[in-house]
């Protein structure tokens, strides 16, 4: 007999797995929906503000979500049905963005709202996030992970081609509210397909661990996950070095954004335009990865990506053209989505299953940390120097991580 996910028989090719299937389909349906929140959200703000520092300001608000839900998400996600984790996370933001349509076409504006619904969605934002990349390993053999989340990773790019157009286009013709009340739909059915799969249960886990049920035994486990991070070298360098990318890029969506709205005076369609043609890059990125990977190691491979990056920032804000801040945009999108899917591929591999969801968790909280600071400074200084300085600068400081990294054990191609 075989199994889909076993690593002791031949496992079942990654087309002809039910499970994979259905999880692959709901979860770039969510993302396609998610996508119009990307576009719809900022505009919302910018609709009623103008200020490209209130938008900085919900990015902030969401990243410092992240940050706090990694306390417990990893823990969750090691201790819990990881399925209905994901299941109850699609429930609550499912109602959380369809508040924002209501209180909006029965109550007129609001912009207050949007805080607290982003903050507390991008909380079960982190525990789904974690638990989605903990159940990869449970449904795929350990040979197919980075096959699977290469398709994973480029399906979410087609999303996220066809959802900011799509959700540009809703937004011209029908408002942002309307494109994230979409949004809130896709997770009603990204519940349903998640509902029609099973996952193989996690090896270890709590009934395992020895501190299980004490009362600091919550805190005691995010320890394991943090500490190994740090005994392992490789994750160490990544870890490091993805504090300093995230405090310069979180903001870069708005940033991009308010550029083309502002400075060049594009309309909603437009932006809608531009995020999902930069998203073609993610697909690119998806689809040539694992080759790159095979190739070259998960170390070079990584690098290489956030070179790219550096250098098409850098050149967004030397220059001032429509065209060129989409090729930025497109570069910017291959580089995040190459480095992401080697990182996250190496993270599954080498990391138990029992303890993936404390690894996974404790990365994400660790560089997510300064991220939230990092928006606030980058839409603070766009909007008291314009785009080009603060472009320049994080395109510089891109640069200078990848020299750091050089120093790190990602620098040996043995690091796959």
């Amino acid at each position: 007999m075989t199994l889909s996910g076993s690593d002791t028989h031949t496992p079942v090719p990654l087309r002809h797995n039910r499970d994979f299937g259905i999880f692959w389909a709901v979860q770039a349906l969510s993302t396609l929906g998610s996508s119009f929140s990307l576009v719809a959200i900022p505009l919302l703000v910018l609709h009623a503000t103008g200020s490209v520092a209130q938008m900085g300001l919900i990015t902030g608000i969401a990243g410092a979500g992240t940050v706090a839900s990694g306390l417990f998400a990893g823990v969750l996600v090691d201790r819990v049905d990881r399925r209905l984790l994901m299941i109850w996370c699609d429930l609550a933001r499912l109602l959380l963005y369809a508040a924002v349509p209501v209180v909006w076409w029965t109550a007129g504006e609001h912009v207050w709202l949007l805080y607290p619904v982003i903050g507390v969605a991008a909380v079960f934002q982190m525990v789904f996030d974690v638990a989605c990349s903990a159940a990869v390993p449970n449904i795929v053999a350990r040979e197919q992970i980075t096959a699977a989340n290469s398709r994973l990773q480029a399906t979410y790019g087609a999303g996220f081609v066809l959802g900011p157009m799509a959700a540009g286009l809703v937004a011209a013709l029908a408002g942002p509210v309307t494109a994230v009340a979409v949004d809130a739909v896709t997770f009603g059915v990204s519940v349903v397909g998640l509902l029609l799969i099973r996952l193989r249960p996690a090896t270890g886990g709590p009934a395992m661990d020895p501190i299980a049920g004490r009362p600091t035994a919550v805190w005691r486990d995010l320890a394991v996950g943090v500490r190994f991070l740090w005994r392992t070298p490789v994750l160490r360098a990544i870890t490091l070095l993805y504090t300093p990318v995230t405090f310069l890029s979180l903001g870069l969506v708005d940033v991009f954004i308010y550029y083309v709205r502002h400075d060049l005076g594009q309309g909603d369609r437009v932006v809608g335009g531009l995020l999902g043609a930069a998203s073609v890059g993610s697909i690119v990125a998806a689809v040539i990865t694992p080759a790159v990977r095979r190739r070259v190691g998960f170390g070079p491979a990584w690098l290489a990506a956030y070179l790219a990056c550096g250098v098409a920032i850098a050149a967004a804000g030397l220059v001032y053209h429509l065209v060129v801040v989409l090729v930025a945009a497109v570069v910017f999108a291959f580089g995040e989505t190459m480095a992401g899917i080697s990182s996250a591929s190496l993270r599954q591999t080498v990391t138990p299953d029992h303890l993936l969801g404390r690894v996974t968790a404790g990365f994400w909280m660790v560089h997510h940390a300064f991220g939230p600071v990092g928006a606030l400074v980058l839409t603070s200084a766009v909007a008291h120097a314009g785009v080009h300085g603060p472009l320049i600068a994080v395109g510089v400081s891109f640069l200078a991580i990848v020299a750091a990294g050089l120093l790190t054990p990602l620098r040996a191609a043995a690091s796959r």
